[in-house]
């Protein structure tokens, strides 16, 4: 379906235009279909963000600032994203003893496990939006969103 059957739009689009609300739309539909994918597990897409960055620093404890780099949401309020997992035993913070400005937060075995649970899950929620498109087409597309972002000033 192109985009101008998806909005109902009768109006010439020019192709700039197209691929933004190509991109914006196939970005909803996704975080749908992956929301409905960790909603039995009561995680929001920044929170299972947060624990795949802490499971990523294999063991050791990564402070705020690094949450915060690696984030794909770069507006995520990253303490109140640990806070809830936190509370839900995923993480644990802690004062840095070398600078007690500092929090670490680690990710906890319950954290891991959940992962853990997930991990096939997202694995059929990537394969199944991969599927109508072949191996070359995935890395075309991947060198074509790189490059799309990448802004001219």
């Amino acid at each position: 379906m192109t985009i101008e059957e998806v909005i109902k739009s009768t109006v010439k689009m020019d192709n700039a235009k197209k691929v933004i609300l190509n991109i914006m739309y196939t970005q909803n539909v996704i975080l749908d279909h992956f929301n409905e994918l960790i909603k039995p597990y009561d995680l929001s897409g920044e929170q299972y963000n947060v624990l795949r960055i802490l499971r990523g620093q294999k063991g050791n404890p990564a402070n705020m600032c690094v949450i915060q780099e690696r984030m794909l949401a770069k507006t995520s309020n990253t303490t109140r994203l640990v806070d809830k997992l936190l509370l839900k035993e995923y993480v644990t913070r802690n004062v840095c003893p070398g600078n007690r400005r500092k929090i670490e937060v680690l990710i906890t075995q319950k954290g891991l496990d959940v992962l853990k649970e997930l991990d096939p899950k997202v694995d059929e929620h990537e394969r199944l939006f991969a599927a109508n498109i072949s191996p070359e087409e995935l890395e075309l597309l991947n060198q074509l969103l790189e490059k799309y972002r990448t802004q001219q000033n």
